[in-house]
């Protein structure tokens, strides 16, 4: 009778204490999800930039600081990347799930995330005001055929020919009116004027023309719009891989002017456009071709003093078109604040903002409203002739073309090098261009 009641005994007390350890794991849970919540709602909004230049990042810096005044719920954390290794920071953020709330890319690279699910789609987000003053264009380039907007875009990446003013001057050559600009055969004849051996040593002192085409993909496919060109043609709802004539223009143009012509820099092959700066404005080159409208601060930084140039009006072979890739700020799908954040990208791309961004960027910004600002357009540092660019610019089809990020970085730009390094013919670069092209293409287009 005593081990009975000592045995209720017991088992009241293990039912007295098993209550007591519930009570206290649900008190724990409420205090773990109360405590997570409000850390989430005070945790700042991660903006993850991949602004490069000096005074650009000074002004991404500034911004924020002054939205973080305004919004002391709101914060934003500034979070600086760079052009080389976020893709595969992107990859993995959205593999894992940790990604930030806004980060900036470029239109052409972001495609395939947003037709995998990786990206928010804006539409719904955005006020009418940014809707109606950001060119079409620009909005075009960020836009899946399912009308999803995948990004907002804010800068032109536009390409420009840069000239030597005093060499041009000594040769008496004048650059060409707006409404009569250069076709490539009179780029070409300028600079064979031009390319000049001064001390007749049998090497040449100074070329007419140098292109950056280490990595080359980008200027090629832009500049052979204006040729007619295209690369990417849409058959039967699917992209097939084609150099055509006006494609073939393009390219033996360049290489013939290199090789044949002798009237390009060879040595400016396997460098970027950024590298052969330093040889222009110490004289070596008369123009350099198809560099972007950024290369312009390089200039004012690192140019000595008594350097003269100027912005030569777009090459018109058919057109004058180029493609319209656009720098963005997206929001990852996976990002809990995307209202938050959305707002915060509005406030960003303010039109006083943007105007500070491009000007700090050295590029065209794509809000309506900048263009009649006076600094872009002033004929000061080439600002009233880039900002025309706008007036030309053309969605290239790439930027729907699934698996474009691939395709650019194994097959166009490794194909495009061997050929400018003289490695190959134009028959041969044709064919395996063909094959490997389509054969990327094939893989994101499986029926």
């Amino acid at each position: 009778m005593v081990c009975r009641r000592s045995l209720i005994r017991s088992s009241k007390r293990i039912i007295f204490m098993n209550k007591i350890l519930c009570l206290l794991k649900i008190i724990i849970i409420i205090f773990l999800v109360t405590g997570c919540s409000e850390k989430k709602e005070n945790e700042k909004l991660k903006f993850v930039s991949l602004a490069w230049q000096k005074e650009s990042i000074e002004t991404n810096k500034s911004i924020i600081i002054k939205w973080n005044e305004l919004n002391p719920q709101k914060q934003v954390e500034y979070v600086q990347a760079n052009w080389n290794s976020i893709y595969d920071y992107l990859i993995t953020s959205f593999e894992t799930g940790d990604v930030p709330d806004v980060f900036h890319y470029e239109a052409s690279m972001i495609t395939d995330f947003g037709t995998r699910g990786n990206l928010t789609d804006l539409k719904p987000y955005l006020s009418e005001n940014i809707k109606d003053d950001i060119y079409p264009v620009a909005w075009q380039s960020v836009t899946l055929d399912n009308g999803k907007i995948i990004g907002v875009p804010f800068l032109f990446e536009s390409l420009i020919v840069l000239y030597n003013k005093d060499i041009f001057s000594e040769n008496n050559i004048t650059p060409p009116p707006a409404d009569k600009p250069w076709s490539w055969t009179d780029i070409r004849n300028i600079a064979t004027a031009l390319t000049k051996d001064k001390d007749s040593d049998g090497e040449v002192d100074q070329w007419g023309a140098a292109f950056g085409l280490r990595s080359s993909a980008n200027i090629i496919i832009n500049l052979t719009l204006g040729c007619g060109g295209n690369y990417f043609y849409l058959e039967d709802n699917e992209y097939e891989f084609r150099i055509n004539e006006p494609e073939k223009f393009l390219l033996s143009t360049i290489h013939d002017m290199i090789y044949k012509y002798k009237c390009a820099s060879p040595l400016a092959v396997s460098q970027s456009g950024s590298n052969i700066l330093p040889a222009f404005y110490n004289g070596k080159y008369a123009m350099v071709i198809g560099i972007g409208t950024w290369a312009r601060q390089q200039l004012i930084e690192n140019a000595p003093e008594n350097f003269h140039w100027g912005v030569l009006e777009s090459i018109e072979e058919v057109t004058q078109e180029q493609g319209s890739n656009t720098q963005t700020l997206s929001v990852p799908s996976g990002s809990k604040r995307k209202k938050d954040a959305v707002e915060f990208i509005e406030f960003f791309l303010g039109r006083a903002n943007l105007a500070k961004l491009a000007l700090g960027d050295w590029m065209n910004p794509t809000r309506i409203s900048c263009r009649s600002m006076q600094e872009f357009q002033s004929d000061s540092l080439g600002w009233k002739t880039c900002i025309s660019i706008i007036d030309n610019l053309k969605m290239g089809p790439w930027l729907r073309v699934p698996g474009f990020s691939e395709w650019k970085g194994r097959v166009a730009n490794p194909l495009f090098q061997e050929y400018f390094l003289d490695r190959m013919s134009l028959e041969e670069l044709e064919m395996r261009m063909n094959e490997e092209s389509n054969y990327v293409l094939s893989r994101y287009q499986k029926k």
